[in-house]
Order: C-alpha cells, then structure tokens, then sequence
C-alpha cells in the first residue's frame, strides 16, 4: 500500500470496528489503512481530537479588502448583509469580485455576528403550575370559508390552559372586542368547569375604537376579572412569544383546520352553527391528546361563580320616523310601534337585544359595517303595514333595496318595473310583500312568482289577493228598527216621557 497520510476519520473508523470485535486485520481494512499502520495505533492510543491545518489551502479572494473595507463595515454597522456587502465591492470595484463570492462573504458575516456581533435575547421557557394560567388571544384562519357560498368574515377565539395544553375554540365575527372576548372567555370556562388563578391576553387596544371607549372597556375587562376571581395580565406589546403557548396553538389549530376541511371537500357551510360544530369537532381531537394532563389540572382549577358576567356594551338608542335605530354605523329596522321609544341596547359579539323598560322586545343578529361603508339590516314585515298604505313611497325610498328580502325579490322588483306602469308596479311589488309577510314559506313564495314574471305571466294583485289572502265573508242578519223612537228622540219626547216616568214612582 503506497504511503498516505491517515486522517482522523479513518482512526475513528478502525476503533469502531475494533471496539466492536473485529479483528485488527479486518478493521485496517474497513478503515482504508495498512495493517502495521493499524498495530501501531493498538500499540499507542491515538490522539482523538481533530487535526486543525493552522495554514489556507487556497488563496483568499477577500484579502484585500475584508480587513481593511468590509470588516470595519461590519463593526460600524452589525445589522448589515453579505448581500448588501458584496453590492458594495461589486459597485465600487466592477468585475472583480463576481457573485460566486457572495456566499463566501455570508458566511463570514455569520461567523462575524457570532463571535463579536451583539448579544441576542434569549428565551427562558417557563414551567407552569396546574391551575395558575390560562391565555386567550384571536387570530384569523388560513382557509377562506363561505356560508352558503357567500364569503364569511371571522377570526378565531381561543383559550388555553397553559399547563395542560386544554383548549377551546369558537367563531367570532367582527373585531377583537370586549364583548368577543368576554363571550369566547366563559364559554370556554363553562364549557371547562372552572377557571385558573391568571388570565393573560395581548394588547387589546385593537378593540378600541376611542379613547373613552377604550377607558369603558377597560373597566368592564376589570371587572369581568374580578367577577371570576383571577387576576388580568399582558405581554410585552409585539413580543409575542412572551405569549407562545397559545401562539402555537393557534398553528396546530390551524393547520388541523385545514386538514378537516381537505378531509371534508368543501369549505362551505349552511350556518355558523354547523361551522362551530366543525371547529369543536377539531378542538377535540386535539384535547384527546392532552386527557391525562388535563384531567389532573382540573383539580387545580377556582370553582365559576353561579352567574356569567355581562358579555354586551350597553347602547341608549331611540327609534326614528323611519322605524329604525343606528349603533355602531348599521341602520337596523325595527317595528313600527316601537317609532319615538328610547330603547337600551345590548350589543354582543354576535346578537343585539333591545330592552324597553327592561323588557325584551326585539332580538336581532348583529352586523358589521366595513371600514369605509356603512351597513344596513332591514326587515320589510316591521314596516309593511305603513308601506301598504302609501304604496308609492316604495319608488324612491332610500331603504328599497333593502326591504326586497332576497335577490329573488329584487330581480322580480325589476322585472314588474319594466312590464307595469310605475303606479302600478310599486302598488303590485308592495301588495307581494304584504302576502309574503303573512306567508308561511316567503322564499318559495317570491321564487314562484320569479317563475312566472321570467314567462312573462305575471298574476294581477287582485288574483295573488284571492289565492292567498282569501276572506270568510259572514252573513249578518240586520234588523230595521221602528222610525217612531227615532223621532221621540229628535223631538225630545223621549227625554219628556223619561222624567214623567220618575216621578210616577
């Protein structure tokens, strides 16, 4: 075997296979060496520390210009890149520094910024005791999902406990609100039946529209806190990982999302209730793998006080001319009895109840407006009695489109527009809402009539009135009374016969 230096690799290999059994002519064979090199190793334990070559094997190509150029640089500016390094070189000395060398210049960056550059902030991860901390925070889902194919603005609440890793999810619509956060914080304490010593969150200025509003719901944060007997804490604002155990369970949840939906074939759903039910259904398996923990913290957990604490901001609203009421930029409609009544609104993430004298009167879902328009929920049946009674008034009203109820409604709308006269098609468009507010299935009613405009036979209001309003008429047997009292009582002989009669008895 012709001479050649052994390297550390091939010691390290023989003494595998010799530490293994092997004897020493089959391991200076596996090693790639000579046996006499091999006896000698026996016969001397080897040094096993790397050799390190204290010479280059090749010449620099940043000789020149790396300590007295780039270097200094780097030491006036750490934040800078090899990229941004090697552009200089290439702009102040054109071709003779080609791009092949940008890698090299990235790596000694690297090695710059790790053994002089500045220190970096390090992560203490923490152990925390069953009970003491659970974390709440909203994020916004990966997938696009549609509610009867229509898109569905949403973010995702979730809770967690950051001991055992158990977790509870639910849709909200709009912002990260008070009302979101109080609603999505004790179902989830509910639905876990009980609730840890701290409840930490993110900044929740987000929610904050103003600086008096965000003065309120501070103050109700606090108290929902004191309600349940845990004390409130947030991150450091933009140091999310203060907050990573909810951070990463906003991924898993996500990603187990997107699973179940690929799994599932559609990303469609018919309600926001069949949409919840998916997400607990993904929730779940995630809690299964968490049991034992969960379980176990349990026992940790501060018992739930015997009531929820308000989950609403409180609105003073009063009804228009219009029938309507205004709260956070939606117009909604409202029946018309309640026109001039002073109504107390409460406004939750997803509902709004109207109270008159703490009364219930009226329970609507709530509507979000966009941030550059403003948004509109109208219901015809609250105003049709008015609108019939001056039926031309439906032409040129600001809420039209809004009182047709769906986009059967509006094409039919426009369809009688063009076949009727004007009179006469607000009279019949307005006569249709009047059947349809009294009808038992309004959708399948306005979708026959759409049938029948598209066929151009369009069925007279007087028909529509006979087929679907039909009326019992009662005959009433009518007795004609003698003329002759009437005449006492213009003449005031009746009055005369009345007061001889008292004074006869």
């Amino acid at each position: 075997m012709s001479y050649k230096p052994i390297t550390h690799q091939q010691r390290m290999l023989y003494m595998q296979h010799r530490n293994k059994g092997q004897t020493q002519t089959l391991s200076a064979a596996k090693a790639g060496m000579s046996t006499r090199t091999a006896r000698r190793l026996d016969q001397a334990p080897p040094d096993t520390t790397p050799h390190v070559r204290p010479w280059r094997t090749r010449h620099d190509p940043l000789s020149s210009v790396w300590d007295s150029e780039l270097l200094p640089l780097l030491q006036d500016k750490p934040e800078l890149s090899g990229l941004t390094l090697w552009e200089y070189l290439d702009d102040k000395y054109p071709g003779e520094y080609p791009s092949c060398l940008l890698r090299t210049i990235q790596r000694r960056v690297k090695f710059f910024r790790a053994t002089q550059g500045n220190a970096k902030e390090a992560i203490f991860r923490q152990d925390v005791p069953f009970g003491r901390m659970g974390l709440s925070d909203f994020s916004h889902p990966n997938d696009a999902i549609t509610l009867r194919k229509e898109p569905f603005a949403h973010l995702l609440y979730q809770f967690r406990l950051a001991s055992s890793g158990w977790r509870y999810a639910q849709v909200i619509q709009g912002g990260e609100s008070y009302s979101a956060l109080a609603d999505g914080l004790q179902n989830a304490f509910s639905r876990l039946g009980g609730c840890p010593i701290e409840h930490r969150t993110d900044s929740l200025s987000a929610a904050f529209n103003n600086a008096s509003e965000q003065e309120e719901l501070t103050r109700n944060y606090k108290a929902l806190c004191e309600h349940y007997g845990i004390e409130a804490s947030r991150n450091n604002k933009g140091v999310s990982h203060e907050n990573g155990a909810i951070e990463t369970a906003h991924r898993s949840l996500k990603h187990r999302i997107s699973q179940g939906l690929r799994l599932r074939g559609s990303s469609d759903f018919q309600s926001i209730k069949e949409y919840q039910q998916f997400i607990e259904r993904c929730i779940a398996r995630l809690n299964e793998q968490t049991r034992n923990l969960w379980q176990e913290e349990m026992t940790h957990l501060q018992p739930l006080p015997n009531s929820r604490f308000m989950d609403y901001t409180v609105h003073s609203v009063k009804v228009t001319r219009s029938s309507t009421i205004d709260i956070k930029r939606v117009t909604y409609s409202v029946p018309s009895r309640l026109i001039g009544s002073t109504l107390c609104a409460h406004l939750s993430h997803d509902t709004l109840r109207l109270y008159l004298a703490q009364t219930e009167v009226l329970c609507l879902p709530r509507v979000y407006a966009s941030k550059k328009m403003r948004a509109r929920r109208i219901d015809y049946r609250h105003v049709i009695n008015s609108l019939a009674a001056k039926p031309q008034a439906f032409r040129f009203s600001v809420l039209r489109d809004d009182l047709l109820p769906n986009d059967d409604y509006k094409e039919l709308w426009a369809i009688v527009d063009q076949q009727l006269q004007s009179r006469e098609a607000c009279k019949w468009i307005v006569g249709v809402l009047k059947i349809a507010s009294t009808h038992t299935t309004p959708d399948l009613f306005g979708k026959t009539l759409l049938g029948q405009g598209r066929n151009q036979t369009l069925p007279s209001l007087q028909q529509l009135h006979s087929q679907y309003l039909p009326t019992e008429t009662q005959q009433m047997e009518v007795s004609q009374h003698s003329l002759d009292s009437y005449d006492q009582f213009i003449t005031g002989a009746y009055q005369q016969d009345r007061r001889n009669h008292e004074l006869c008895n």
